[in-house]
């Protein structure tokens, strides 16, 4: 049987490196691709595919945000996050968000066959180059509340939000983006500002981009 993939990364020349990999093995073949976050979670919702490789960083939605709310309305579906961090807030937050696997994109092509196939088994795939020790303080912590990072302490909103000031958004263009009032965007604009201890859009960018939420 031939399983279903989509690719959800944001970079042109990535996807297409991707689709000519997962082509020259057999059993896997790419049913959609999705260039941003929300794009993702639209045509995987439709698509339904066996698999989905997520890009974290990702304009619009991202990775991250896009993984919780794909496990929320198709919570069968796989998802093995693909990317460049490394570091253990990232790999936490994508595995509190439902991620079943995470894999650098400095992997080799049998790397990523080999977790491809771990996770369409039903078990989960760390790649090597990540620290052993973030995933013992992961299992150690995952029957109890854990330590929150900065972004878990952001409703789904605060995160909307953050990502389109980000990218340059003004209220405006957020509120017709949302389909909510400007002043419903400047209350949760101040929210953010309040909860990140940050008083401009440029600090907002800033640890945005620190967070993943947006490329550098």
């Amino acid at each position: 049987m031939c399983r279903q993939i989509v690719i959800a990364e944001d970079h042109t020349i990535l996807r297409d490196g991707l689709k000519a990999l997962i082509a020259s093995h057999g059993g896997y073949t790419v049913v959609g691709e999705a260039r941003d976050g929300l794009e993702a979670v639209r045509i995987v919702g439709a698509l339904r595919p066996d698999l989905v490789l997520m890009d974290l960083s990702m304009p619009r939605l991202s990775g991250i945000d896009a993984i919780r709310s794909l496990k929320k309305v198709c919570p069968e579906i796989r998802i093995l996050v693909l990317t460049v961090h490394k570091t253990e807030e990232y790999v936490l937050a994508s595995l509190r968000a439902g991620a079943d696997g995470y894999l650098l994109k400095e992997s080799t092509h049998q790397e990523l066959i080999c977790a491809m196939d771990h996770v369409l088994c039903g078990n989960a795939y760390i790649s090597p180059g990540i620290s052993s020790r973030i995933i013992q303080g992961y299992l150690e912590g995952r029957n109890g509340a854990g330590v929150a990072t900065t972004l878990d302490k952001l409703t789904h909103r605060e995160r909307e939000l953050l990502k389109l000031v980000a990218e340059g958004y003004k209220n405006r263009e957020i509120a017709e983006y949302l389909c909510i009032s400007v002043k419903t965007v400047e209350k949760h604009r101040d929210n953010l500002m309040k909860k990140l201890d940050l008083h401009s859009a440029s600090a907002l960018t800033v640890f945005a981009m620190e967070n993943g939420l947006v490329n550098g």
